[in-house]
C-alpha cells in the first residue's frame, strides 16, 4: 500500500467508527471460507457489519477518532475483525453461536458506550447485557404490575349489600 492508499484507509476506517456506540473486535482467523460465509451471513442477517482489517490501520484510526477506545488498540495483534451493530449484545450472540461448533471467533475486546472490554472471558457478560428495547418493556411491565393487581382488587370485591 502506498502512503496515500493508507492514508485513505484510515479515513475511511475514522469515518467508519465515527458515531457508532457498539464495536466489537474479534479473531477469525483460522476459520475455512465455508464458515467465514456463514458468519458473514449471520451478521448481515442481525444487521452487524463484519470486516477484517489491518490492525495498524484501525490503531491508527481509533488514535484519530474522537472516542476514547481505551486499551483496545493495545490488543490488536494478529487477524483482527472489526463488528458494528446496533444492538449492544447483537455481536456477543452470534460469536457464541458460532462458538458452538468451533473455536472461533475469538473475543479480543469490544466498545460499547464508553465502556471497554478486554478478553474473550467477557463473552458471556456482554452477550448478557440487554437492549434498550429489552429495558424499556421491562420498565413498562413492571409499571403496569402495580395498576394491573389495584385493578384486579377492585373488580373482584364483593358488592355491598343493599340495605
Amino acid at each position: 500500500m502506498t502512503r496515500e492508499e493508507k492514508a485513505t484507509a484510515i479515513q475511511n476506517l475514522t469515518a467508519q467508527l465515527a458515531g457508532v456506540d457498539v464495536l466489537y473486535l474479534a479473531d477469525i482467523s483460522g476459520l475455512d471460507a465455508d464458515t467465514t460465509s456463514n458468519l458473514r451471513r449471520a451478521c448481515f442477517k442481525a444487521g452487524i457489519k463484519l470486516e477484517v482489517v489491518k490492525n495498524t490501520l484501525l490503531e491508527k484510526a481509533m488514535q484519530s477518532s474522537e472516542t476514547n477506545y481505551g486499551e483496545l488498540p493495545s490488543i490488536l495483534k494478529g487477524n483482527t475483525a472489526i463488528m458494528i451493530a446496533d444492538v449492544a449484545n447483537a455481536p456477543a450472540k452470534i460469536i457464541k453461536d458460532f462458538r458452538k461448533k468451533s473455536d472461533k471467533p475469538l473475543l479480543k475486546g469490544a466498545y460499547i458506550t464508553e465502556d471497554i472490554y478486554i478478553g474473550d472471558d467477557k463473552l458471556n457478560s456482554l452477550a448478557a447485557i440487554k437492549s434498550r428495547a429489552e429495558v424499556v418493556a421491562e420498565i413498562i411491565g413492571l409499571l403496569q404490575s402495580p395498576v394491573q393487581r389495584v385493578i384486579g382488587a377492585l373488580q373482584n370485591r364483593p358488592e355491598e349489600a343493599a340495605e
